[in-house]
């Protein structure tokens, strides 16, 4: 492992101030576009978590007595101040996790903006009740109340999208948030608390980094009123066990094994995009949850398609300097899953599967030779013919850039196989036959489907999967609890 000259230095931000984790500790933040050191962030411990649930639970009864217009100008000048710091935080989340700069800087900073001012103008929903005639002389009516303090847990692949998610929605329904970041891409989240923190009153939002140990007590503490995660099945189970003794509302969104299904009556250019570029071969690697990572072509088009989409890759994937603008894949984010993903190439070659673009890793999958980069977590895009479904490389969520691909003949062949797997967050659909898409979409067994696109998401529609892939939704209902209540006339 190198280090760079000079290393920045990131504190948890804990009831509005900059605080080093107890005992001190540090982990390091590696760059993975050359793995070097480039930062330290705190190693919290139990300690830490204990001083941010209760930072969070003094706060809490203050905010949650504001009404939702006062809230929402909060969350109005925290869109306005993103939208200025947009180029600080796009540099910083493109060194933490590799995801290049022409999306975190072009895409994901007004992506961020907007979803703070959709909650601002969300906040109103979340102090809304309902009021029910019982009889002549008794009425009853429904209150919406803040849970109280929210626990956001992070992945290491998108940072800030995921922590506006879960904190602008919980924060307009008035509740206190606390989030603990990915060790391995914390110091995006650390900054971006300590921003927020110039507008919010002190302890709303607080940011602890660490590993393992913070997390389990955050998750299990008795005063945290709900729990969020975007992460892995793996965690999930582990914060259900956490959760046992003191069980609170929990929403997962995990992994996925997306579908992206291609009919011989589709717009092939269109279709071409929507299972490459935007499918699979993503600006941060493939590294996202809902990537088309099964690309399933109906058989008269197989060959046509797949020309096209080597055609579509050689042209438009660039593998480079993350910071680079012309720059369209970074690297995966981390070590560890670094070698993840080259041992499943690995393993989908010994299955039988055949390579027909990419597979190679380290310095021979840049674009350019490039010495700087050379020590980086680089795979290159990776296409795998297969003829079973069954294959751990169809079964099993690789997160990087690598995607089967697989023929089918009849739409009824395209679902059973589309639904074969353990997850369900995803799926695409490519076709002019209006009748088939709405069949897919009825029967598909997926939280999202996408006719003609792929990915697109928004503030205004729900996000979650089903099946393996999670449950419930990081929507500002499901960051209150009603309340019912009774009067007959005295």
């Amino acid at each position: 492992m190198e280090t760079v000259s000079s290393i920045r230095e990131f504190h948890n931000v804990l009831n509005g101030e900059l605080v080093p984790a107890s005992f001190r500790r540090k982990i390091d933040s590696i760059n993975p576009a050359n793995g070097k050191v480039w930062a330290r962030v705190p190693g919290s411990t139990a300690e830490d978590a204990e001083n941010a649930v209760a930072a969070a639970k003094q706060a809490f009864p203050k905010w949650a007595r504001y009404s939702a217009m006062e809230r929402a100008a909060f969350l109005r000048q925290i869109g306005d101040l993103i939208a200025q710091h947009g180029e600080e935080l796009a540099m910083l989340e493109t060194n933490d996790c590799g995801w290049v700069i022409r999306e975190t800087s072009y895409g994901l900073i007004p992506t961020l903006t907007s979803i703070w001012y959709d909650a601002a103008g969300a906040a109103s929903v979340a102090s809304r009740g309902e009021t029910i005639q019982l009889s002549p002389t008794s009425f009853g009516y429904t209150l919406r109340e803040p849970l109280g303090v929210v626990v956001g847990i992070l992945p290491w692949n998108a940072p800030l999208f995921t922590f506006t998610i879960k904190a602008a929605y919980a924060l307009a329904a008035g509740n206190a948030v606390i989030i603990k970041p990915s060790e391995f891409a914390s110091v995006s989240s650390l900054r971006y608390g300590e921003l927020l923190n110039t507008i919010l009153p002190p302890g709303i939002v607080n940011v602890v980094s660490g590993d393992r140990e913070v997390g389990e007590a955050l998750v299990s503490h008795r005063e945290v009123n709900r729990v969020t995660l975007t992460g892995s099945g793996n965690t999930a189970k582990a914060i259900v066990r956490s959760t046992a003794q003191a069980p609170k509302p929990l929403t997962f969104e995990l992994g996925g094994k997306s579908p992206n299904i291609v009919f011989a009556d589709a717009n092939l250019e269109k279709a071409v995009e929507g299972v490459t570029t935007n499918g699979i071969f993503t600006g941060n690697a493939g590294q996202i949850c809902v990537g088309g990572s099964r690309i399933l072509i109906q058989r008269p088009i197989f060959e046509e398609m797949i020309s096209l989409m080597k055609e579509k890759m050689k042209e438009d994937l660039r593998l480079g300097d993350p910071l680079d603008p012309s720059t369209t894949m970074g690297p995966i984010a981390n070590e560890v899953q670094y070698n993840k993903v080259r041992n499943f190439i690995e393993i989908g070659i010994h299955e039988g599967g055949t390579i027909l673009t990419g597979g190679r890793s380290g310095e021979e999958a840049l674009s350019e030779k490039d010495a700087r980069f050379s020590n980086g977590y680089w795979v290159e895009p990776t296409l795998i013919q297969v003829q079973r479904n069954s294959l751990r490389i169809c079964q099993e969520e690789i997160f990087g850039p690598v995607a089967t691909v697989m023929s089918f003949d009849t739409e009824e062949e395209a679902l059973e196989i589309a639904n074969d797997t353990s997850f369900g967050l995803g799926a695409g659909v490519w076709t002019t036959n209006l009748a088939c898409a709405q069949r897919m979409i009825k029967n598909l067994q997926s939280g999202n489907v996408w006719v003609n696109t792929y990915r697109r998401v928004g503030p205004e529609l729900p996000f979650g999967g089903v099946k393996e892939s999670g449950f419930g939704r990081d929507s500002i209902l499901e960051n209150t609890q009603e309340k019912t209540c009774v009067i007959e006339e005295g």
